[in-house]
């Protein structure tokens, strides 16, 4: 019979520390999010200046036209 006592003290004890550790973490979910979100579009925004660059335009245009004319 003790050991039943015990074994609710135990999951009563993990449940205040699964909520506690829970609720610390919910704040870092967050900035991590944030973060990840303000890396993409600054990845984005990098990709966009690289494509629309006048070198860049140059070569898929060729590539384009070069893969249009070609002959199977």
């Amino acid at each position: 019979m003790t050991n039943q006592g015990a074994g609710t003290d135990m999951r009563w004890w993990t449940r205040i520390r699964y909520r506690a550790r829970s609720a610390a973490e919910a704040g870092m979910t967050t900035a991590e999010y944030a973060v990840g979100t303000l890396a993409a579009c600054a990845l984005a925004a990098v990709l966009y200046k690289v494509v629309t660059s006048g070198a860049v335009s140059a070569a898929l245009q060729g590539l384009i036209v070069k893969a249009l004319h070609a002959t199977f």
